[in-house]
Order: C-alpha cells, then structure tokens, then sequence
C-alpha cells in the first residue's frame, strides 16, 4: 500500500490531540503473518478507531474518511461511517453525490464506492442524471461489473419510462463499437427480457423476431462471437423455442469453422450417432484445446 501524498500525523496535529488512537493490536500482541501498512495508514486507522469508539459524527471525521478512502477504497466500515455521518450532520447529498462523481470514477472497478452512491441516490430519489454519469464510466471501462450493476440497480429500483426509452439504442451503439461485448448483451437481456414488459414491447413474439434477427445478423458478422451465441440460446430458452429453429441459419455458417456454430448443429441434433460425430470433430479438428469437454460431451450422449 504506497502512500498516495504527503499527509501530517494525526497523532502530531493538535486539532486530534483530545483523541487517544487505538491500534489494531494490543501491545503484547505479535500477529503471526502481519500486513505492512504504511505509517500513514496506520496512523489514520488508529484516529479512525477512536472516533468509532467515541460515537462522534463530525467534519473531522468526514477528512478522516476521505484520507482513508484515498488510502484504501475497498475499506467498507469506513464508507459506512462516512454515510452514516452525512446523515447524522444533515449535511445536502447533493454536495457528497458531486464529490463522488471523482472518487467512483478513480476507483472504477470498487464495489463500496458504487455502493455509497447507490445509498445518496436511495435518498436524493433523483436518477435520471444518473444514467449520464454512468454512460461516462462506461467510457472508461466498458465491462466494468459494478457500473453495469449500478446501471441495472438504477432502471429496475425506479422504473420509470424517461430511463427505460433509450437503453436499447444505448446497448446497441455499444455492440457496433464492440460486437463482443458481453456486458453489453449482458445488458440487452435484461432491457427486452429481464425487466419486465414495458409500452411498446407489449407483442412480446414480434420482440423475440426482432431479437432474433437483430442477433443473427451479428453472428453473421463475427460467427466465431461466444457472446451473440449465449444471447441467442437465451433468446430461444425465454421463448420456449427448440435449437432445432436455428439450422436453417446455422448450416451455412458451418463452412467459416465457426466453434460455435458447429457446437450449436450438435446440440440441436436429434440423432445422438450424428451428434457425436459433430463433438468428435470439435474435439480434434475444431477445438481441440477443449477435447476432454468435447469427449465428456460425447460420453453423456452415447451412454
């Protein structure tokens, strides 16, 4: 843990001097693998004990968290206690949602972070600028887990058709910059079938048409993509359609080696013999880093 910037000693600033620190362990106490904290982090976590311990809710322990967070982002009791005294101090939201507008996007990819948002946004009931901050952070990371979750949180918790409207043409400008962007079908699941049936999408066999053309003519693209063929599965099981449906579409593909399409004939196959002769030649011709798979593939169908 590397110290980030120059930070005076709590235990050497009179503005702390009412405070006795509290270190992690008792003096006689020798941990038997210890964690090498720098000198800052641990000066900071012994003030940060002492003011738990004291029950105070203050400016000063805001700073404290601040430091802390910049030290170590993942630390959750701190980021509770932060929320905790925003509320306790009755201090405006709005204030503490700006300043994490930088901490979030420093810390992409920390849950805690995400989640101190999703606790202000719970009480500011505010979330359609939301929906902007997310689109930036996905411009950093564009599968990061915790901003897709945060993003899913927001549209599910509040509902409301301002948020919904423009998300399938979202998900698809994303899908044209990067056709194998699994957070983004990811994404695309949950908008037409995971979320509930919203206005306009009420002909739910006119959606899975759309879906299912909308996905084919990706594949056709990019045949060898895993992520356009999970959606398309996902569309069939939603559906209750069998992989049958697929080989009109999928018997043409065959010829570009694709792995999945050739995957996707054997399971649809009916007849077992065929099926695993279609494993067989994924195993040593199509994809033979995976042959053990291919092999147990074969053995629960011929057995």
């Amino acid at each position: 843990m590397a110290d980030h910037f120059a930070a005076p000693s709590y235990a050497a600033d009179p503005a702390w001097a009412d405070l006795t620190p509290i270190p992690q362990h008792e003096p006689d106490f020798t941990p038997l693998c210890p964690i090498l904290y720098t000198n800052e982090y641990r000066d900071a976590m012994d003030y940060f004990r002492a003011i738990i311990k004291a029950g105070e809710r203050s400016q000063r322990g805001l700073k404290l968290t601040e430091h802390l967070i910049q030290l170590n982002p993942a630390h959750y009791t701190v980021w509770q206690y932060r929320y905790e005294t925003l509320l306790a101090l009755n201090l405006p939201l709005e204030d503490e949602l700006e300043w994490s507008d930088k901490v979030v996007k420093q810390f992409i990819k920390n849950y805690q972070g995400w989640h101190h948002r999703r606790l202000l946004i719970t009480k500011l009931r505010n979330p359609k600028p939301e929906l902007t901050f997310v689109t930036e952070a996905l411009k950093v990371d564009a599968k990061n887990y915790h901003t897709w979750s945060y993003r899913q949180w927001l549209l599910a918790e509040f509902n409301l058709p301002e948020l919904w409207v423009g998300e399938l043409d979202y998900v698809e400008s994303l899908l044209d910059e990067d056709i194998r962007n699994n957070s983004a079908w990811h994404h695309r699941y949950f908008v037409v079938f995971g979320s509930g049936v919203r206005e306009g999408d009420t002909d739910r066999e006119g959606v899975v048409r759309r879906e299912l053309g909308f996905t084919k003519h990706k594949i056709s693209i990019a045949p060898n993509n895993p992520s356009a063929w999970n959606y398309l599965r996902g569309i069939l099981e939603h559906a209750r359609l069998p992989l049958s449906t697929l080989r009109v579409f999928v018997e043409p593909l065959r010829e570009k080696s694709s792995t999945w399409t050739i995957r996707a004939l054997a399971e649809e196959e009916e007849d077992n013999a065929k099926a695993a002769e279609i494993y067989k030649s994924l195993a040593t011709q199509f994809d033979p880093a995976r042959k053990r798979y291919w092999e147990f593939r074969i053995r629960e169908i011929v057995a």
